[in-house]
């Protein structure tokens, strides 16, 4: 087994560095023509990409914070009635995915949707009431109510260990309420709300299907532009580095605040903060805090699925239900076949480690942790690049063919990115089983299969399905990779949603767009019943 076990590892880190690594060695690869690209769009579109992307970072960076740190602090500061039904409301906008939001705003917002119709002809106006929704503020509006609850997740859980009995004690030495908010809970939430805010950073440069539709021009659109417009895979592997750096500077950001974050309470915080009782809120203070609860819930979840079933409802024969079946079956088989191989490679990382801490193991486990934070439209530049150089050197290997034409080229991309998510989840289900278990069954003989098999995997089952659960959902919703990594006939609910929605027949976009909702609600239940455990 040991000796398998240094190679597999080595092939795992392979498979998981390739991607980046390709992209890293585009520069070396530096011709004339993807040097004239690269020039021209220096003098043109480069300009247009750095700042829309700066710019949307922080419209949604502000957007983020602006709505999640009240409601993480108005949950766990104070008390009202309904405050335990917003601690999992809040969760919500998790299930939609931003494209799918972009999509409901866009289908009754715009110049011929039903609000600007109804608008126009109850007060008599004409031509456009309302800017367009598809440009960089909407964008932006979109992010923010879509990741907010990143903010707020890490910032309530920051504010939950602490912040009730150090409000007491401020309160005790005469400081008043927003004293007390200003130089107390805000300090105590700051390096939450920048690791929360640092991750809904990374999810919007990933992202593709916002900007895409949308029609704003970031790092991503100039990716497939330079790719799929200009045909030359060097200037866009070389446009990637770019973005890829922008990952890491925010990765960079969120890892320091990570470390910053010191609020794992003892049993005496704890038996404090029971007595330190949230302050209650009654009359107009408790009105306001209702609003600020109900309106990124009824912004990022409530408004746009009523805005998705408004076409579902006015005429259900023009649905595709006999395609919608297949493009179910396609997300459900790739999503399984993922968080299958995700949760074996994870499970395989994670009892590596536990057995042999070597320099090997931890490097391939810091290498899978990175992979979230990878970009789709890396990932699939990364991927194509080499393919592209073998099939140049031996075309008899038909390297295209297994990456392009069938579910491998996805599966690889797939696991380059969601891996990391696997095995975080099983990472905090090995952190609970006690080093004695191992020595113990060693001592009886048990050899490492035998232990993986009849020892841990018991003890780890509920980690393993809920991080085969995350993997798969997660899946699902992806769009950069899926687009353009796809076998011919293998449409998924997020590329046909894409699909429907750029051709304007978002009425026919609703039904995929409602699907993924629903299978993302699985992990915010999921998240939603783990805090009621723990706030209890």
């Amino acid at each position: 087994m040991r000796v398998l076990q240094k190679p597999l590892l080595l092939l795992v880190a392979a498979l998981l560095l390739l991607p980046v690594a390709a992209v890293m060695a585009s520069w070396v690869q530096w011709d004339a023509a993807s040097s004239n690209i690269l020039r021209e769009m220096a003098a043109t579109v480069l300009p247009d990409y750095v700042l829309s992307t700066v710019y949307l970072l922080l419209m949604a960076g502000v957007g983020v914070v602006a709505v999640g740190v009240p409601a993480a602090v108005l949950v766990t500061v104070f008390d009202f009635p309904g405050r335990r039904s917003f601690e999992w409301l809040m969760l919500l906008p998790l299930a939609m995915p931003a494209y799918v939001t972009a999509y409901a705003y866009t289908d009754f917002l715009q110049f011929a949707g039903p609000f600007q119709t109804w608008v126009r002809a109850t007060f008599g106006l004409e031509g456009r009431v309302f800017p367009e929704v598809r440009s960089l503020w909407g964008a932006g509006w979109v992010f923010a109510f879509s990741l907010y609850p990143y903010v707020y997740l890490l910032s309530r859980t920051a504010l939950a260990e602490r912040a009730p009995q150090l409000m007491e004690a401020a309160r005790l030495l005469g400081a008043s309420l927003p004293r007390r908010l200003r130089e107390v809970a805000l300090p105590l939430a700051r390096p939450a709300i920048a690791a929360g805010t640092a991750l809904a950073l990374m999810e919007v440069l990933a992202d593709f299907g916002v900007v895409s539709y949308f029609g704003v021009q970031t790092f991503t659109a100039g990716i497939y532009k330079a790719w799929l417009s200009m045909d030359n895979r060097i200037a866009a592997a070389q446009l990637a580095t770019g973005l890829l750096a922008l990952v890491v500077l925010v990765l960079w950001v969120e890892q320091r605040a990570q470390k910053r974050m010191r609020f794992a309470g003892n049993a005496t915080a704890r038996a404090s903060s029971s007595e330190a009782r949230p302050i209650a809120l009654k009359g107009g203070r408790c009105a306001l805090a209702w609003v600020l609860c109900i309106l990124p819930v009824l912004m990022g979840f409530v408004l746009p699925v009523a805005f998705m079933l408004r076409p579902l409802a006015a005429d259900w024969s023009v649905l595709p239900w006999d395609r919608f079946l297949i493009w179910a079956w396609n997300s459900v088989r790739l999503g399984g076949m993922t968080a299958l191989l995700a949760v074996a490679v994870a499970l395989l990382l994670a009892a590596s480690v536990r057995r042999a801490p070597g320099w090997l193991t931890r490097g391939v486990v810091q290498i899978t942790s990175l992979g979230y934070a990878i970009p789709g439209a890396v990932i699939v530049v990364g991927l194509l690049l080499p393919v592209e150089w073998l099939q140049a050197k031996w075309p008899e290997a038909r390297a295209g063919y297994f990456v392009t034409a069938t579910v491998m080229g996805l599966l690889w991309a797939y696991l380059v990115r969601f891996s990391s998510v696997a095995l975080q989840s099983i990472q905090s289900g090995y952190a609970r089983l006690p080093m004695s278990l191992d020595e113990s069954a060693r001592m009886l003989g048990a050899g490492p299969m035998r232990l993986m098999a009849q020892v841990h995997w018991p003890l780890l089952r509920r980690a393993g399905m809920a991080a085969a659960l995350l993997v798969f959902v997660d899946v699902m919703k992806e769009l950069p990779a899926t687009v353009v990594l796809r076998p011919f006939n293998t449409d998924t609910l997020a590329v046909v949603a894409y699909q429907l929605a750029r051709d304007e027949r978002l009425g026919e976009a609703a039904l995929p767009s409602l699907a993924l909702v629903a299978v993302g609600l699985l992990p915010v239940i999921l998240l939603s019943r783990t805090l009621r455990k723990e706030s209890s």
